[in-house]
């Protein structure tokens, strides 16, 4: 899905940066920030980013979503071979308030339109499903979308206030499509997890 805001920091998602780092442990990585680099294909790249959850069908599976990126990661921190240089700052995750708007629906469970600008300045609507509040950042949402089955995590308020994003009556739910509680599925290829939708098939 091309969004404008795909590659964009967003506001209010990180403290000030601290050079202080922990030794990573792998019973308190949980709404700590972590910094790694990644290798792959020859290119190391640096990655740093909050850790949500960790899944109990795979404990060794972390849900870490990145800074400057709008999904979320599935990434077996100790033991994708890709991942090295682990380490857990000082920083606090900032989770600032969010004030929902007067008279506002419940989002949880709902279908909505989500307005987004391409790079080129285009604007085009994105049909989702929002499954839940995200855990440790609380004011934001896991999203996804039926064109686009992958897991992703956005301040919804905000996009609703600006008028960008429209909940859809209950008889132009997606729960045709997806169980509202069903939440995403994690499926593996080779070392690396992504998650899908059940009802909606990746292309």
């Amino acid at each position: 899905m091309s969004k404008k805001r795909a590659r964009k920091r967003s506001n209010g998602e990180l403290s000030e940066s601290s050079a202080s780092t922990l030794s990573p442990d792998l019973d308190n990585l949980l709404g700590r920030r972590i910094q790694h680099t990644w290798r792959e294909k020859g290119n190391v790249t640096k990655w740093k980013g909050t850790v949500l959850e960790r899944l109990t069908v795979n404990t060794s599976l972390f849900m870490v979503k990145y800074d400057g990126f709008d999904c979320v990661y599935g990434i077996e921190l100790f033991k994708d071979n890709r991942v090295s240089n682990l380490q857990v700052l000082s920083e606090k995750v900032v989770n600032n308030k969010i004030k929902v708007p007067a008279g506002a629906e419940e989002l949880v469970g709902r279908a909505v339109e989500h307005l987004f600008e391409k790079e080129d300045g285009e604007k085009n609507e994105w049909r989702g499903m929002v499954l839940s509040r995200a855990p440790i950042m609380t004011h934001w949402y896991y999203i996804t979308y039926e064109k686009d089955p992958v897991l992703y995590m956005y301040q919804l308020w905000d996009d609703y206030k600006d008028g960008d994003l429209r909940v859809l009556p209950e008889s132009e739910s997606l729960q045709g499509a997806m169980g509202a509680g069903d939440g995403c599925q994690y499926r593996q290829r080779g070392n690396s997890w992504h998650t899908i939708t059940p009802g909606w098939v990746p292309r």
